[in-house]
């Protein structure tokens, strides 16, 4: 009775791969494949125009921080040249 049952349910694995091939492989699921290729590369293309806007933005900000950083520098130094002169 076992070897019954293992040989049906590799009959039907087999009927169900080969009728999934098929339906894979058909015009209409092609054409599914195709749109969802193109919604993903859509999404990539957005996904990739914030990435570049974030970096922009951050080279922006590191750039005024440096700026903000060297100015205090140069305020501290000058407090410390007046205070070592009186």
């Amino acid at each position: 009775m076992n070897i019954y049952k293992g040989v049906g349910l590799f009959a039907s694995g087999v009927l169900f791969g080969s009728a999934g091939f098929k339906l894979l492989s058909s015009k209409d699921a092609k054409k599914a494949y195709t749109h969802a290729t193109a919604a993903a590369l859509r999404v990539k293309e957005s996904v990739m125009e914030t990435v570049t806007s974030v970096q922009e933005n951050a080279a922006d900000i590191l750039a005024s921080a440096k700026e903000i950083n060297e100015q205090r520098a140069k305020a501290e130094e000058a407090a410390s040249v007046e205070c070592s002169e009186a």
